[in-house]
């Protein structure tokens, strides 16, 4: 190398998007509540539902709570990235805070549920997929259990949801387990992929 040239540094030049997703009640908020205790620079997408705010729960903070209309609304003026109904409810992703957060440069995390995660993909297919779940299906149960939420036929159904959801594992970049007393064993692991995604210097295989 002559005084005249230029090293350029290989590693990241471009903000990752990281997705986390999985089954319900796999503690997809609860990872990225501890995340966002962990790590600054990161900006965390807030979601925008039709739910019912649960009692715990800030508006502009964990989601945004909107009406039905006002969901039909965004759809209409192309203001979501993908939506989907999960339970009878609608979920979706702002279009325009994804995009200032990744033109500012900043690594960004959304959650997703799967089929929405399949979504992001096709829309960036450099996004880093992280499905999420219980260590196994007596965990999940008794979480589902312990909401209170739950009717035995909605209980079947999410049981029954996430086993379908669990059979396309394949379709992610990472699977990580989040067993119950070990939450930050598992927000550990994803600020790992994230740090080794950044020092990425190989393209990522096309994983369709």
């Amino acid at each position: 190398m002559t005084k005249d040239d230029t090293y350029t540094p290989l590693g990241q030049d471009e903000p990752l998007l990281i997705v986390i997703s999985g089954h319900s009640a796999a503690g997809k908020d609860s990872v990225i509540q501890r995340m966002k205790s962990r790590r600054s620079p990161i900006h965390f997408v807030i979601t925008t539902t039709t739910r019912q705010r649960r009692e715990e729960e800030v508006h502009g903070v964990d989601y945004f709570f909107v009406s039905h209309n006002e969901f039909a609304r965004m759809i209409e003026h192309d203001e979501l990235l993908e939506y989907a109904i999960v339970y009878n409810d609608y979920k979706g992703v702002p279009r325009a805070q994804v995009d200032q957060a990744l033109a500012s440069g900043n690594d960004v995390v959304m959650r997703v549920d799967v089929q929405g995660a399949a979504s992001i993909r096709k829309l960036y297919p450099e996004s880093v997929l992280i499905f999420l779940t219980a260590q196994n299906e007596d965990e999940l149960k008794r979480r589902l259990t312990e909401r209170k939420s739950e009717t035995p036929e909605g209980l079947d159904l999410r049981i029954a949801m996430a086993r379908s959801e669990l059979e396309r594992v394949h379709e992610f970049d990472y699977l990580v387990v989040n067993a119950d007393n070990h939450l930050d064993d598992a927000v550990d692991v994803i600020i790992s992929i994230i740090e080794a995604e950044q020092h990425r210097v190989r393209e990522r295989r096309d994983s369709n």
